[in-house]
């Protein structure tokens, strides 16, 4: 045979559910994205077409609404080892499920009524998780994307490399704006362990990583990245490595000069593209780099 088969997986990607829980007149909402991928002996599918061994997919995608009801959503991070560990058990081919979920945020709209069942959906991030699972080992990566965040001062840039091309001038004031995409990996990795609570770690995770953006007196996005990773890894025990992709979304001085005026650090451009994007990880003493270089592909 003059080729053979490589890496492999299928399964179902964006299943869509909305889990409400009534507590009287009280709701609760959770909207969650679900993506799962299972691999494992499926070698005869790809090479004869046999699907002896192939849980449909569209098996998965029953299993992901069934599960909101069953087990409920407690977190997405909960919810995505609920589902891993029902597929590689259940399905004796299956030796690995991923889970990649993304979550929308909702906050309750506050009226002068009795009811409380009323959201609108929060505009600042989309939380981010994927578990992976191979029966005996866990790998839990939590993250957020679309988080904007912008210093008005306290940002500099100068003392970089000049060549015959370049023409921006040194900045000693300037507007620092990025929109983060970060993931964090977890050490827990083994029923034995006491498990993370996932949404306090989430919502302190982001707090450091705000914190430390908004406390750094940046002279380069790169310092500023790295101050956010290691107040994370600082502060919360349970993780072990943070990757962050940051665009830096430049603010430039709109030269007002023509029309008699003086631009004294007031009013900007916001340029879309093209953009610096300034990217690495920061890992705890001692580990491991294990997310992706490329988040893209996470």
């Amino acid at each position: 045979m003059p080729t053979i088969l490589g890496q492999n997986q299928y399964g179902k990607a964006e299943n869509r559910v909305v889990k409400i829980t009534r507590d009287g007149a009280t709701h609760h909402i959770k909207d969650l994205n679900v993506s799962v991928s299972l691999s494992g002996d499926m070698d005869d599918v790809h090479y004869s077409g046999s699907n002896a061994h192939v849980l449909p997919t569209d098996t998965t995608k029953n299993t992901v609404y069934a599960f909101a009801k069953e087990h409920g959503i407690e977190s997405a991070e909960q919810f995505g080892i609920h589902l891993a560990r029902h597929f590689v058990t259940s399905q004796e081919a299956i030796r690995t499920a991923r889970i990649r979920i993304e979550e929308y945020s909702w906050e309750r709209i506050e009226h002068g009524g009795d009811s409380a069942h009323s959201f609108v959906r929060k505009g600042q991030e989309t939380r981010l998780a994927q578990i992976t699972y191979d029966g005996s080992s866990w790998e839990v990566v939590s993250g957020l994307k679309d988080l904007t965040v912008l210093n008005s001062t306290d940002s500099e840039f100068w003392g970089y490399v000049k060549d015959k091309y370049t023409t921006l001038p040194e900045a000693y004031d300037r507007i620092l704006a990025t929109e983060v995409s970060g993931r964090w990996r977890f050490n827990w990795t083994d029923d034995a362990q006491d498990m993370p609570d996932w949404d306090t770690s989430y919502e302190q995770t982001k707090r450091h990583m705000l914190r430390a953006f908004a406390e750094t007196y940046s002279l380069s996005l790169q310092q500023t990245l790295y101050q956010m990773g290691s107040r994370i890894i600082e502060n919360r025990d349970e993780i072990d490595e943070v990757r962050f992709s940051l665009p830096n979304k430049h603010h430039f001085l709109v030269d007002l000069e023509p029309f008699g005026l003086k631009n004294d650090n007031e009013v900007y451009f916001a340029a879309d593209r093209p953009y610096g994007l300034i990217e690495a990880t920061v890992l705890r003493d001692g580990r491991e780099a294990r997310i992706p270089t490329d988040l893209t592909n996470l």
